[in-house]
């Protein structure tokens, strides 16, 4: 048993939103990751999505994608990112996963789960371009609700964790080239946190950026199309 992490899968099987027009790297992704997550994940294995896993604007129009995510090896535990509209209550997306049967899909807003000899939680987190979009009051509104968000997470963490290592996962980076999120980062270090994975970043593709150690954390990027589709093992 063995836990794993992919974001970004940015599955359309009911739109219309190919992802070949932001590089060739994207062409035919859905089936790169289908073939290569079967080829690294077993069944008894975890696997987190950590945010963009369908441009679907509904629940009954993310449901083809959330089918073929189900159909696929192991667990998965699945996150919100910015593109994902289709995200609702966990009331609500806990009665369409049971009226679905979609049984190997969990969701992760607000909780923790204990996987594969880990403990996991996190948020989406939030982030900026320093060159085209500076911080302002609307950011500092969303980021302090996240940095809420991530301490509900990590307390759920705190208490079921029985001395596993926790680790946190994040659709937007707290840390990336000259970006820093004081407020979330500040909270990781607050609880101990060691290993942090985010995705969101496209078309950048340096080795040097896979790991990143800032103030004791190491932060590492799943960005699907960095990872060229596969699954990472996590531990």
């Amino acid at each position: 048993m063995a836990l794993y992490v992919l974001s970004d899968t940015h599955l359309s099987l009911s739109v219309d939103k190919p992802m070949d027009v932001f590089g060739a790297r994207w062409d035919g992704h859905a089936d790169k990751i289908v073939s290569r997550w079967q080829s690294a994940v077993g069944g008894s294995d975890t696997v987190v999505i950590a945010g963009d896993v369908s441009w679907a604007m509904s629940l009954d129009e993310a449901l083809p994608d959330l089918r073929l995510l189900d159909s696929l090896n192991g667990k998965k535990i699945l996150m919100r990112g910015n593109h994902d509209y289709w995200w609702n209550t966990m009331s609500k997306l806990g009665e369409f996963k049971s009226a679905n049967h979609l049984d190997s899909i969990d969701f992760m807003f607000n909780n923790a789960f204990n996987v594969e000899g880990f403990t996991v939680c996190g948020t989406r987190g939030w982030y900026y371009d320093k060159k085209s979009s500076p911080p302002d009051a609307e950011y500092t509104k969303i980021v302090a609700r996240e940095a809420g968000r991530l301490r509900l997470s990590l307390d759920a963490a705190k208490r079921i964790s029985e001395g596993r290592e926790i680790l946190v996962f994040m659709h937007f980076p707290p840390v990336f080239s000259d970006f820093v999120c004081d407020e979330l980062v500040d909270v990781l270090a607050e609880y101990g946190i060691t290993r942090c994975y985010y995705g969101h970043i496209h078309g950048v593709y340096s080795p040097s950026l896979s790991q990143v150690e800032y103030r004791g954390i190491r932060f590492i990027i799943t960005s699907a199309d960095y990872l060229d589709f596969t699954p990472i093992f996590v531990g």
